[in-house]
């Protein structure tokens, strides 16, 4: 730009900092002539088009811009559009800048209907480059670069309160549950079923709820996990008892695009498994399963399984020794890998140690090791840049005492990684009761624990706990969700809102609930 640009730019700027009513210099004297109406709704004034008014109302920017002709490089509009209907597919300019004595478009102002699909957004491609989009539901304003939408404006929801959403009976109690998406397909959840027949079932979401998709037998099911390989879509179940036969094995399905079914791909022999943890490191696919025990024997190994791309199977890799596992966690730390257990019963006691081990050298190796009292569940979340480990802790028991009694009102703790002593340290304990699972979700800038309370001692009808984080004071208790047995707790988003699921290990009932926000 030069000087006298630049002189010319600041003039408008301190000359004209009214505000400018620029619908006021298009419509012309004989307004009602013309189609167009003043009209006032409850103390708002506007003008009303008919359906016979002109196309295009326009007048030279010298008429507002009076002390130079140049169009600002920074500017705000304000406009209010009301509309009873519109068009499918299309779309209309409510303001547009054109070059002096053409029709070039220099800047354009465009409301379109758009119908929306679950997790899609507008087109944003080199055609669409510049164009901004209004998201009404999340109240955001984007702008495409040409290739993805960049946000400018974006009110950020807050979690006010949940509702029943839909109740899911289920064929049996259900230990563990698997939300994923599978592209083109759409949005599933698995349910880990205690009893065979009639075995587990996958559900799909449809018409804003799930419905039942596809039944799977299995054997006493511990949970799902969903993962992928490339283009190869799988989902291994953990299967607790062994079949009619007394054959013990877990189960690995992969997906069939012909048939849209998971269809058997792999067995894998297990003792008692609890869970499966699925990882990619340095482009290697693994698995690692949580064996509980072998007969009455809990303190037997755990094994992780990596993938073989030319036989297409998963091998052992390793094997760690482990007391009555029954939870994998893996997880980044910049370029570290990591993958902790939750040992919950060496045959004597529940108060022993649960460990963390590292990746180094092609294995994984003790990293640190953290006393636990029947722990069932780890959980790694980010907050900014700290890293946080959750346990849930279910009782305390050791047999060897001379009053042997099982506490299940006992501490779960959160752990903080420390970097200068490169180790988790404990961060907070939080009561619970026969925890048996944590999740972390966030709901705009704000950050949330669920916990699945199972058992006070007394009642498997207890309260489980939505905790936000609260910065200093940690995780605070903002919810209390009435349960039954819970079991797990999974959350997930569509398009429609956000929601928390969670399985009963004692009734033939799933929960899902809505999170209303404002």
């Amino acid at each position: 730009m030069s000087s006298n640009s630049s002189l010319c730019f600041k003039t408008c700027l301190y000359k004209n900092l009214r505000p400018l009513d620029i619908l006021s210099e298009v419509v012309p004297v004989n307004g009602v002539m013309s189609g167009i109406r003043m009209i006032q709704i409850q103390g708002a004034r506007g003008f009303k088009f008919s359906a016979m008014r002109p196309r295009f109302l326009s007048f030279p920017a010298s008429r507002i811009f009076i002390y130079c002709d140049l169009f600002p490089e920074e500017f705000s509009i304000v406009f209010t559009l009301r509309t009873l209907h519109m068009q499918s597919k299309r779309n209309e300019y409510i303001f547009t800048v054109l070059e002096e004595n053409s029709d070039t478009l220099l800047l354009g102002l465009r409301y379109s209907h758009m119908k929306m699909t679950l997790g899609s957004r507008p087109p944003c491609t080199k055609s669409e480059s510049g164009q901004f989009w209004f998201n009404a539901a999340q109240k955001g304003l984007y702008i495409c670069n040409g290739t993805t939408w960049i946000s400018m404006l974006e009110v950020e929801e807050k979690l006010d309160y949940l509702e029943e959403y839909q109740s899911l009976v289920t064929s049996s109690e259900t230990k563990g549950i698997e939300v994923f998406v599978i592209p083109s397909v759409g949005l599933f959840a698995a349910t880990a079923n205690r009893y065979t027949p009639p075995g587990s079932a996958i559900y799909k979401w449809t018409d804003e709820k799930f419905v039942a998709y596809q039944n799977i037998p299995t054997y006493q099911a511990e949970s799902w996990k969903f993962f992928t390989i490339g283009k190869k879509i799988f989902l291994a179940v953990a299967n607790f008892e062994g079949d009619d036969m007394g054959q013990e094995f877990s189960v690995i399905y992969k997906w069939n695009y012909r048939k849209e079914k998971f269809i058997v791909y792999q067995r894998i022999v297990t003792h008692g498994a609890r869970d499966w943890e699925s990882f990619v490191i340095d482009g290697e696919a693994f698995l690692a399963v949580a064996n509980h025990r072998k007969g009455d024997n809990h303190n037997i190994n755990s094994v992780i399984y990596r993938w073989n791309s030319r036989m297409g199977l998963f091998e052992t890799n390793q094997t760690i020794p482990t007391s009555g596992a029954y939870d994998w966690e893996f997880f980044h730390i910049g370029p570290y890998s990591f993958l902790v257990v939750a040992n919950t019963f060496n045959g004597t006691t529940t108060k022993i140690y649960s460990h963390i081990y590292i990746w180094l050298s092609g294995t994984f190796q003790l990293f640190q090791s953290i006393l636990t009292f029947g722990a069932t569940d780890w959980e790694v979340f980010h907050i900014q840049d700290r890293v946080f480990l959750a346990v849930a802790n279910s009782h305390s028991y050791d047999s060897r005492s001379a009053f042997p009694n099982s506490y299940h009102a006992i501490n779960s703790s959160i752990y903080e990684l420390n970097i200068t002593a490169q180790m988790f340290v404990k961060f907070q304990d939080i009561l619970t009761y026969s925890a048996l699972d944590w999740e972390f979700f966030s709901v705009g800038e704000d950050n949330f624990l669920v916990v699945a309370n199972s058992f006070d001692g007394v009642t498997y009808s207890v309260n489980s706990f939505i905790y936000r984080w609260q910065g200093y004071e940690g995780f605070v208790a903002v919810h209390r969700l009435p349960t039954f047995g819970c079991r797990d707790w999974e959350a997930f988003n569509t398009t429609t809102g956000s929601y928390l699921m969670y399985s009963s290990a004692r009734e033939p009932l799933c929960k899902v609930l809505k999170l209303k926000t404002f």
